[in-house]
């Protein structure tokens, strides 16, 4: 039989046995709850995303459509602001050190592939300063001459410019741009020798093309595509991997006898190395969500690009292979900044 005094002691224990359990779950237990509706809630604020190039463009088409369809995922608006300059390092190098959890950059062809391999020091280290979110999309370069040129096909002009070394031209937009790559890549595969004539911008090499001062050129598909419909150039191959839709009938290079031969501007998403690894990860979901939404799939493909998305792991390896290709080309060329 209990005494009363026994069963004071049993509820004093049980209270306290009840206390303990409460106070853990206000504390331990209360304080796991916080930290996971804290990382759940980035972003609290308005995302930056910084392009490295002026308005206009592949580059502004593919950012605007993504910064469309994430500021509905993330639940904040994500808004694009144009940096351009020094070929993209300017803006590169200022968002390399934003500590602000909230800036991220639209990555490049040039600025992660090229740049490290033209410029004898850079203010930002490609590899080291960013973390890599997701591949965006991929824009072709067309391969194209002037109607002057007696070639219908990629087999023809290679043909035709093995006949005149070094008296044929082709223009780019500039030392180290992708036009210029372009072109370079077919050279050396092909085994042919042209000119090289670069200018500043893509609007004047155009003109001196259409006019007949320039016998070819490589051009992003966006830019370049009215002028094939109207019969102004003549599209002898497309570095896509595949045709495509807007010119079902043009063969791609390795169509036309360079099997594995792809030739594409390409734009991912980076952040600042400081970013926390779970809002990397948050960001790296959506992003694919936004880049694979049919709205910004078919403001892609109306620019001639190709919706891509993937996880950061294989971003980091796709920017990898491409440091490794443009290495090589860059080095037979001799390409040096303007």
């Amino acid at each position: 039989m209990h005494t009363n005094s026994e069963d004071s002691l049993a509820g004093t224990r049980l209270t306290r046995r009840r206390l303990f359990q409460t106070g853990g779950s206000l504390g331990l237990g209360g304080l796991l709850p916080s930290l996971a509706s804290a990382q759940a809630t980035w972003p609290t604020k308005s995302v930056r995303f910084v392009v490295p190039f002026a308005p206009g463009g592949s580059s502004e088409i593919v950012a605007r459509s993504t910064a469309a369809e994430l500021s509905n995922t993330l639940g904040q608006s994500v808004f694009v602001d144009n940096k351009p300059g020094a070929a993209g390092n300017i803006a590169m190098a200022e968002v390399a050190r934003s500590e602000d959890q909230h800036t991220i950059i639209l990555g490049h062809i040039g600025t992660l592939a090229v740049n490290p391999f033209i410029f004898d020091k850079l203010p930002y280290d490609p590899n080291k300063d960013f973390k890599p979110v997701s591949l965006l999309a991929k824009v072709p370069s067309l391969y194209v001459v002037h109607p002057d040129v007696p070639a219908k096909n990629l087999t023809e002009f290679i043909a035709y410019a093995k006949s005149k070394p070094g008296k044929l031209s082709y223009g780019s937009a500039g030392n180290g741009s992708a036009g210029h790559l372009a072109f370079e890549y077919l050279k050396m595969t092909s085994g042919i020798f042209m000119l090289h004539v670069p200018y500043r911008g893509t609007g004047p090499m155009l003109t001196d093309l259409l006019s007949g001062r320039l016998d070819a050129s490589a051009i992003g598909a966006a830019a370049i595509i009215p002028f094939i419909k109207s019969g102004k150039v003549r599209c002898i191959a497309t570095g896509s991997a595949k045709r495509l839709p807007q010119l079902p009938d043009v063969p791609t290079v390795a169509e036309q006898g360079f099997p594995g031969f792809e030739m594409t501007q390409w734009y991912g998403m980076l952040a600042p190395a400081s970013m926390a690894p779970a809002n990397v990860a948050k960001l790296s979901a959506e992003t694919m969500k936004a880049v694979r939404s049919p709205a910004a799939t078919e403001r892609l493909r109306g620019d001639a690009a190709e919706a891509v998305g993937g996880t950061p792991e294989q971003f980091a390896q796709f920017i990898a292979s491409e440091q490794a290709r443009w290495k090589k080309v860059i080095s037979r060329a001799n390409i040096k900044p303007d």
